[in-house]
């Protein structure tokens, strides 16, 4: 009986052991990477993890006033005439001229020669007093997606998925904060960071709608109105475009108060 028994079991075990073997062999194994892939590989990682600090040198271009202040000088300037256009201490010179060459590779500002920086299309978005179609600045923008509640929103994010809740699920910004964007609830949390909040859903909904309309007609032809919110959470008397018509003084005209 025992002999019997210790047969079955190294059968079994033996039938297990060729079940495991087929098994693992039906699954696919990866390659091990090359030397060559191995250090694409690292340069990806790092590209990866400091990609972040091309917003945040935008942010800083921004609130130091570097577009304007280029833009007042002709829209060329030398690093030490932007220092003094600036304002700054003369010790920050050389960490400025990093900042700037960040910045011109980012494609924020052109550089025609070594220490000249200029205005380009994305800078000149953000100078003040400048107006495209008749809205300001892209400031806002820039400012509300780099500032400190969109960065501790993501940096909660591995936080937000491991959390279960029940529906409906606040987003990761409202997990974060307790509170949510255009809402009251923002307003009552940071009433300065909610009013750029609005700012940059007004630039994003406003600008650029005339640009494309008049660049890309043909895809509206057929269309007799286009309107858009203002931003503001209301529509009393929105600005309307007649597609036919997209010159700037022809196209505009006031809609109608809902």
């Amino acid at each position: 009986m025992c002999s019997r028994l210790s047969s079955l079991f190294h059968t079994h075990k033996t039938l297990r052991s060729k079940i495991d073997k087929a098994m693992a062999a039906q699954v696919p194994t990866m390659a091990v990477p090359t030397d060559a892939q191995l250090i694409q590989a690292q340069a990806d990682l790092w590209r990866q993890s400091l990609c972040f600090l091309t917003p945040m040198a935008l942010r800083c271009a921004i609130q130091l006033g570097i577009p304007t202040a280029i833009h007042r000088l002709g829209g060329t300037t030398s690093l030490p005439d932007l220092v003094t256009a600036l304002s700054l201490p003369p010790s920050k010179t050389p960490y400025l001229g990093r900042l700037l060459r960040m910045l011109v590779t980012s494609g924020t500002l052109a550089s025609t020669e070594a220490g000249v920086y200029c205005l380009n299309a994305v800078s000149y978005l953000l100078v003040d007093g400048i107006v495209v179609d008749g809205e300001a600045s892209q400031k806002a923008i820039v400012l509300a997606t780099s500032s400190r509640h969109y960065l501790e929103a993501a940096l909660g994010l591995a936080d937000w998925f491991k959390k279960d809740v029940p529906p409906p699920l606040p987003s990761p910004f409202e997990h974060v904060h307790g509170a949510a964007l255009f809402e009251e609830s923002m307003a009552l949390l940071d009433p300065e960071s909610d009013k750029v909040f609005h700012e940059a859903l007004a630039a994003h909904d406003h600008l650029g709608i005339g640009m494309i309309l008049r660049e890309c007609h043909d895809l509206f032809k057929g269309l007799l109105w286009w309107r858009w919110n203002d931003g503001q959470g209301h529509r009393p008397s929105l600005p309307t475009y007649q597609v036919p018509r997209v010159g700037p003084s022809k196209g505009h005209r006031e809609s109608p108060a809902e």
